[in-house]
């Protein structure tokens, strides 16, 4: 299925992808708290999304009846993670298999097997990242990995070489460790531009995920795809009020 640069199909049910950095034990987080997620709320999230009729589908499902005319269900959802943390695997991992929900995590490409260089670099600490045996578990077990570029760079600062660079290496290097189409771009800090968009169709992705926030449905095309944060300090009350009611487009904040 090729990628272009067309609007979604009017008319459709709202599609929500979620976005999820860690998921795990941690204490209260003075700021940034959409980059986690508490191990015990994120249970809860998916028995909610289970109980209560959410299709959570996966992302290539979404792309399909967003924009291709594939059938799409009411309540559709879904779960994205960025950066590519290991406790994804002991924390998110089974959850998910509970309820055989699809997923996609987008990985750092420069940080496999490391620690999460960029955070320490502004004083938020570091955090185990994936490593290759790890990515290969994933993805023997159904979980779709997609690029967050090489150093999870803020791109439109970027010049064009470096910009290609990071997407062109980012996607060769994942395709290497996993033997497998890397066809999804997550846009580290929600940060790209037009030349950023552009380069991503030329790379060969079929996706781009942005932090703008609203419904997928609100995108302007596939490499401008909208998801809602998921926050630290989101009950079920504030969890079901973003899947129920923000629908609407939002400009982002770029901060993670």
């Amino acid at each position: 299925m090729s990628a272009d640069l067309r609007a979604p199909t009017p008319g459709l049910p709202p599609v929500s992808i979620l976005m999820y950095h860690q998921v795990g034990v941690f204490p209260a987080p003075r700021t940034h708290r959409a980059l986690y997620c508490r191990a015990s709320s994120f249970r809860a999230q998916m028995a909610y999304l289970a109980a209560f009729g959410y299709r959570v589908i996966s992302l290539d499902a979404a792309i399909a009846g967003l924009f291709h005319g594939a059938p799409l269900a009411p309540r559709s959802v879904v779960l994205s993670f960025d950066d590519g943390y290991q406790g994804f695997i002991e924390h998110a991992l089974p959850a998910l298999q509970r309820h055989d929900f699809p997923a996609a995590v987008f990985m750092v490409s420069g940080l496999v097997g490391r620690r999460s260089e960029w955070l320490a670099a502004d004083g938020r600490g570091d955090t185990p990242m994936l490593d290759a045996a790890g990515l290969r578990e994933l993805h023997a077990a159904g979980i779709t990995i997609g690029s967050h570029t090489v150093s999870h760079p803020k791109l439109s600062r970027l010049d064009a070489a470096r910009i290609d660079a990071e997407l062109r290496d980012s996607k060769a290097s994942l395709e290497d460790l996993l033997g497998a189409p890397v066809e999804h771009l997550c846009y580290p800090f929600g940060d790209y531009d037009a030349r950023v968009r552009d380069a991503a169709l030329a790379a060969g992705y079929r996706s781009g995920l942005t932090c703008i926030r609203g419904a997928a449905n609100t995108a302007d095309n596939v490499f401008e795809l909208p998801r809602k944060a998921i926050s630290y300090g989101d009950n079920l009350i504030g969890y079901a009020w973003k899947l129920h009611m923000k629908h609407a487009r939002k400009a982002a904040v770029q901060r993670y």
